[in-house]
């Protein structure tokens, strides 16, 4: 196996793919390079599994936050998940890169 900071990097800034690709790009651009390389590269299978469980749980969330849009709350927690959504993978694709320890908060370990 080698290491291979950039393509972890890009598996991370992938998650950006939905604000181009909006039906679940977010979701399936990463799992599909997790899913292609995670036993050529180092580390990927812990990222790319940390990564699709972050989306799920930003999914569940914004699900959540649709419902209480009916008592004027789920408007914010929309707000704060978007920016969540966007700040997390781009800090996290940096941090990669430098050879620093990421963290995505507020996720769900449905995949462990």
């Amino acid at each position: 196996m080698k290491e291979d900071r950039q393509f972890l990097m890009l598996t991370h800034l992938s998650q950006l793919a939905g604000l181009v690709l909006p039906s679940a790009g977010s979701l399936i651009v990463p799992l599909v390079l997790w899913m292609s390389k995670k036993d050529e590269i180092y580390d990927l299978d812990r990222q790319g599994k940390d990564i699709v469980n972050f989306q799920l749980s930003m999914f569940i969330y914004s699900l959540v936050s649709l419902v209480l849009l009916i008592v004027g709350i789920g408007f914010i927690m929309l707000l704060v998940i978007w920016f969540i959504s966007i700040l997390f993978p781009v800090i996290n694709a940096i941090n990669v890169n430098n050879g620093k320890p990421y963290s995505y908060p507020l996720t769900i370990q449905l995949l462990k």
